[in-house]
């Protein structure tokens, strides 16, 4: 298992394919998180998150091509990825 710990708006490539991905939203937030399914660009939305409050956790699953994640604004997430061969 592998964790990307996140507090600014920007694309961070968190992982490659993974069997499992968990946000986990610190302190609530204004703005928004993406949940992208690939490794270049931003045109694979899997998710987005919009004004989530603090505690809230979601789950994904069977990213292929790799996890990135577009914050829009400051935030404190945790974005945990579990790799596609456990």
């Amino acid at each position: 298992m592998a964790y990307s710990y996140i507090t600014s708006a920007t694309t961070t490539q968190v992982g490659s394919a993974c069997k499992k991905v968990v946000v986990v939203v610190n302190t609530a937030l204004t703005g928004t998180i993406t949940v992208i399914d690939g490794i270049a660009g931003t045109t694979a939305n899997v998710a987005t998150i919009t004004n989530p409050g603090v505690g809230a956790m979601f789950t994904y699953f069977d990213l292929n091509s790799g996890v990135r994640i577009v914050t829009s604004a400051i935030c404190d997430i945790t974005v945990l990825t579990t790799d596609q061969s456990r």
